[in-house]
Parts: structure tokens; sequence; C-alpha cells
């Protein structure tokens, strides 16, 4: 990685505990107009570390900076440049998707004229055109998923944080979804991105960091991974298995 290229997420020594420690003294460094999927078994610490730096969750110690901004003593300038997007949809189900959109761009106080057309923007990058109009109480998971995008797009994010998203999506939605992920990266934002389905990291991440008992256990590109594996040619699912493996015999 080109470390001249500026620094879109910092954390230092990020730490969360609940009944152990979830995110312990994590480091990342994560860079803008970067693809970067964060890896880790279940309970590793993954969505507790976004949490933390979507602003959600008050981490116990450490620092979180996006963009130059001390996300922790002006959470609100830092919130103007995030997106957040959860794996479990969370938007009005008596608000059609083109309405949901105008509501959410009036709490980030986008011009009227700027917010349709980003609104249009994003309903036909999603495929959304059938149903922008309807009602989301009937939508699919999938559907409900890229509508909730949609809203954490409005506000043109600079950093865009997912945790499973693409949890639900048919093969159809799912590449919508990526493309517009890709095209987001290609203008030069910065996704930071949890996924249980490593075939879409392989593809889609610049680097992979891979966590375990809240550590960042590993990071680099997949060739990196391999390399500090011995794992040749493997897939990042053997490499990733393999990282995981070798820190639970060390522990």
């Amino acid at each position: 990685m080109n470390v001249s290229r500026p620094i879109s997420l910092a954390t230092r020594g990020l730490t969360k505990r609940f009944d152990r420690p979830a995110v312990d003294n994590l480091d990342l460094t994560i860079y803008g107009g970067e693809f970067y999927a964060l890896l880790g078994p279940n309970g590793a610490g993954k969505t507790t570390t976004l949490r933390m730096v979507a602003g959600l969750l008050r981490p116990d110690a450490g620092t979180i900076t996006i963009d130059g901004i001390d996300a922790l003593s002006a959470p609100e300038d830092a919130k103007q440049i995030t997106a957040w997007v959860s794996d479990e949809p969370m938007i009005y189900d008596k608000l059609t998707p083109y309405e949901y959109l105008e509501f959410v761009a009036g709490l980030w106080r986008i011009d009227a004229t700027i917010a349709e057309a980003r609104a249009r923007e994003l309903i036909g990058w999603l495929g959304l055109e059938a149903q922008a109009h309807d009602r989301c109480e009937g939508f699919s998971k999938g559907t409900r998923q890229k509508v909730a995008l949609a809203g954490a797009l409005v506000h043109d994010p600079k950093l865009i944080i997912l945790d499973e998203p693409l949890t639900g999506l048919d093969a159809g939605s799912a590449r919508q979804v990526k493309n517009v992920l890709r095209d987001r990266v290609t203008a030069g934002g910065t996704v930071v991105m949890t996924t249980h389905i490593l075939e879409v990291a392989e593809r889609m991440a610049d680097r992979i960091g891979v966590i375990a008992n809240g550590k960042l256990i590993a990071e680099g590109t997949l060739e990196e991974l391999r390399v500090k594996t011995g794992a040749g040619a493997s897939s990042l699912e053997d490499t990733f298995l393999a990282l995981v493996a070798n820190e639970a015999a060390a522990a």
C-alpha cells in the first residue's frame, strides 16, 4: 500500500470490553480509495469494531480518526462523512424508497434538488426502479437491504462501513450492490466491510484484515497473507482458516 495516500480511517489502541475483551488494543489504518475487508470467526470483534467506528458504541479506550476528524470528540462531524449499513436493514416500512431517501436527505439537510438527483441515481444503480413508489413493508430482505444502502449513500459519504451487507441478497442483487460499492471506491471513497462470504472478499478487497479475539492477527493483500501462512496459491478461505488455526494454536 502506498503510504502517501490519504488515510481515511485510523484506530489506535481501540478497546471494548463486555464480559471479556471484545476488541483489544486494535490498530487499523485504512486509506482513501481502498476496499478493505475485515474478516474473523464469530465473536472475533468485527461488528463491535465497526459499531465503534460508526459512532454507535463508545469505546473503553483508544482513538478513532475519520478523514482527519477525531470521531470521539467530534462525532457529528465524523458522521457527516460516514455511512453505516448493518446486516439487518433499518428502514421505515410505511414509506416508499423515494420517500425514505427524501426523509434521510432531509435529516442531512441536503438541498432538495440535489437530494432528488441522488435518489434517482441510487435507485437506478441498485435496480429499484420497479419498487420506487411501493411501500417498503412488502419488500424482501434483499430489496430492503438495497433501500437501506441507498439511504446510507444519499449524503455522499467518504467512508462506507458495512456489516455483512450481502446477507439475504440473491445473485443479481448482490452484483448490483457490489458494483455500486466498487464504483464508490473507484471514485475515491473508502469501503470497510465484514463478510462471511470469503469469495466476495477475495474478489473485491484491496486489502484484508483478519482479527481473532479482538486482535488484528494478519493484514495485507491476499498474496501477502498467502506468504504469511506459506499457503502458496490457495484460496482466501484456506488462507483465512490457516491464520485462525495458527492463532488458536499459539494462544
